[in-house]
Parts: structure tokens; C-alpha cells; sequence
């Protein structure tokens, strides 16, 4: 059964156009049809298509349950985005894909791109999320910038993986069940020693991902299997 992101309200449900145009054009379903429906909000529906249209396709809903998140942790990847986004929206599906609720992007003196297209990234999670039959979308926030980020934000665990010579514990040593984490990983050239001062300040704690030195996008993928796998 095909499953499609929606606006679920009471007994029915509504695709968006991109949505509608993938299940009518492209998946080519008709009037009749079962499908699945996910919000992102942890709700998932069954129907039949009432109106197949390929801007706003209409479901009447079957049967609805509401899922409970289980993981029990919570964790927030602040990313520098690497100057060719394939390797950034390839972090973004497979941290989906373990298990990761909120993704940030920052802009590092060092950063190599400072644009990232904010539809495109939902695209991929969305997409991530439906292969992997998933209900909980992860939160994707617009770029901003690295001083702007450190802040602002208040996680129970706060951490930066860098690759300055100092004293780190690993990460495996600050996860516990029950906690809120965010982890800050920086672009190809690294965190400057400015930012980790900024950031050390701020209450956050320098974490190392073992003896490798890890592309950007790897090191955020290995925090988020981490976490997965220690909390399992």
C-alpha cells in the first residue's frame, strides 16, 4: 500500500499538491483506490481516494491511530552544510531513517555554502520518513547563523565534536535514556578556535567520534546511530 504525506482532520484526509500530482499522475491511483496517509505528527490513517485530482487529491479515512513515539531520547544535529549538497541531503535521509527529531543548519566562518533550499531538504525527509514507515517528521530549520545558534538553544546535553587537539570524552560517555541532546558538527575546514570558545561558553561540552577523522556528513550520521544504538 502507498503511503503519502497529508492534512488529517476528523474522518478525512487531504494531499498536498506534490503529493496529489505523485498519486494521481505518476502512481496513477483512481476514485477507489486505498491508501495510506501519514501527517508527520505521529498520526496514521487508511482510505479510499474520494476525489483524484493532481492538485488536491481527497481521502475518506477508514481507520486512524494516533502512534506513540518510543524512542527515549531526543536529539538535535546543528550541521555546517557541505558546499555539495548531495552529501548534506544524503545525511539527512539516513539520520531520517535511524532516528532523529530536529535538524539545523549552520552557518560556520568556515562554511563552504550558505544557501540551502529549504523545500528541497523537507522533500527528502518526507521521503525518508515513508520508506523507512515511519509517522514522526523531524523538525528542519532554516540556515542560520552559528553565534545566532548557540544562544538560543537549550537541550539538556549540549555538544561539539571538533577536531582541535584537547581533552574529549567520547561520545558514547554523555548518552542516557530520558535526555535531550543536540550536537554541533562543522563544516569541511572545521570549527575556528573562536567557535569553540563561543560554544564552550555556552555550556556545551567537546565530544569525540572516535580516532578517524570524519567528513561532515558522517559525523553527523554517527551521532544520530549512536544514540540510536546505545538507547536501543
Amino acid at each position: 500500500m502507498n503511503t503519502f504525506f497529508g492534512i488529517i482532520q476528523n474522518n478525512a484526509a487531504i494531499l498536498n499538491e506534490d503529493e496529489s500530482l505523485h498519486c494521481v499522475k505518476v502512481l496513477r491511483h483512481k476514485v477507489g483506490d486505498t491508501i495510506q496517509v501519514i501527517d508527520g505528527n505521529g498520526t496514521r490513517a487508511i482510505g479510499k481516494i474520494e476525489a483524484a485530482h493532481a492538485k488536491q487529491c481527497a481521502v475518506s479515512l477508514i481507520e486512524k491511530e494516533v502512534v506513540k513515539q518510543t524512542r527515549n531520547y531526543n536529539l538535535h544535529i546543528a550541521i555546517a552544510p557541505t558546499k555539495n549538497i548531495e552529501r548534506i541531503e544524503w545525511f539527512v535521509e539516513k539520520a531520517v531513517e535511524i532516528g532523529i527529531d530536529e535538524i539545523s543548519f549552520i552557518k560556520c566562518k568556515n562554511s563552504e555554502r550558505t544557501v540551502v533550499k529549504d523545500d528541497r531538504i523537507k522533500k527528502v525527509a518526507e521521503a525518508a520518513l515513508k520508506q523507512s514507515q515511519q509517522v514522526y517528521l523531524p523538525k528542519v530549520n532554516s540556515l542560520v547563523d552559528f553565534k545566532e545558534f548557540i544562544k538560543t538553544n537549550t537541550s539538556d546535553v549540549k555538544l561539539i565534536a571538533h577536531c582541535e587537539k584537547e581533552s574529549k570524552h567520547h561520545l558514547k560517555q554523555y548518552i542516557v535514556a530520558n535526555k535531550s541532546f543536540t550536537v554541533l558538527i562543522g563544516p569541511e575546514g572545521d570549527f575556528t578556535k573562536d567557535e569553540i570558545t563561543l560554544a564552550l561558553s555556552n555550556s556545551y561540552l567537546p565530544v569525540a567520534l572516535g580516532d578517524s577523522r570524519l567528513r561532515t556528513e558522517t559525523a553527523g550520521l554517527f551521532a544520530c546511530n549512536a544514540l540510536a544504538v546505545i538507547n536501543s
